[in-house]
């Protein structure tokens, strides 16, 4: 009877650890993005001269993006440098944002450029309308959940967030979610971002956690005109990208 006891016991021990949840409040994540150049650039281009600039342009960009939050923050800025260094020549927008969210305040402070222009834009945290899915993945050794949304009026946007880390944040805008996104596809812009790592912080490091300053102050909609007006020649398509890029 007494080893009947202890087998009880010790089996509603470990089912009891099983259920404790660690939930993280604050922490460092590192996010890697990646674009299929050929597909974002010459997609449905049919003409000569596409197959010689491919030949320029590698297949593939990776880019690094840190993500700093608190339980009520997020600062949302670019991370080491990429393998492949930076040209000026056929690179996506928003290589370079920054994005602070204080959901607390329901406060936003974007830092965007888009070529030699960069703009500061103040507004309220974008309300996103998520719809949630049955799927899970595994991402960075976190169990996450599916969902999506729509940018844009028509451009799907799939996310994976984790209710274990639970700061309702993600990568550029991104939020609205029932913990952090740690996972983003946009297939029409051919770009990815997964996080590949998180890391503690420091109380000198939630210090740094402030909105930034650089830039003309501008609203959503004067810096989206200001983008159409530079690339207006470029055809309706890379117009089109570079919006959706510019707003995310």
């Amino acid at each position: 009877m007494k080893k009947i006891f202890l087998l009880a016991t010790t089996l509603v021990f470990a089912v009891s650890l099983r259920s404790q949840t660690v939930f993280i409040r604050s922490g460092k994540i590192e996010f890697e993005r990646k674009t299929n150049s050929h597909r974002l650039f010459f997609s449905g281009e049919t003409d000569s001269w596409v197959e010689e600039f491919k030949k320029l342009v590698p297949q593939f960009r990776t880019d690094y993006f840190d993500l700093v939050f608190t339980e009520n923050k997020t600062l949302y800025k670019p991370g080491k440098e990429p393998e492949v260094e930076k040209t000026g020549f056929f690179e996506s927008p928003a290589m370079e944002n920054i994005v602070f969210n204080d959901f607390a305040r329901q406060a936003s402070v974007s830092q965007k450029k888009f070529y030699d222009a960069e703009f500061l834009l103040s507004d309220s945290t974008k309300a996103i309308k998520w719809k949630l899915e049955p799927e899970t993945r595994t991402i960075a050794g976190f169990e996450c959940k599916k969902a999506i949304t729509k940018i844009c009026d028509s451009v799907v946007v799939v996310a994976f967030y984790t209710d274990q880390i639970i700061t309702p944040g993600g990568p550029e805008s991104f939020n609205g979610l029932p913990g952090m996104i740690l996972g983003l596809a946009v297939p029409r812009l051919y770009t990815t971002w997964f996080a590949t790592k998180i890391e503690n912080i420091s109380t000198a490091d939630e210090a740094k956690l402030m909105a930034p300053v650089k830039g003309k102050k501008a609203a959503a909609k004067d810096m989206i005109n200001k983008v159409a007006d530079v690339v207006k020649n470029w055809g309706e398509k890379y117009r089109d990208r570079s919006i959706w890029f510019i707003t995310l």
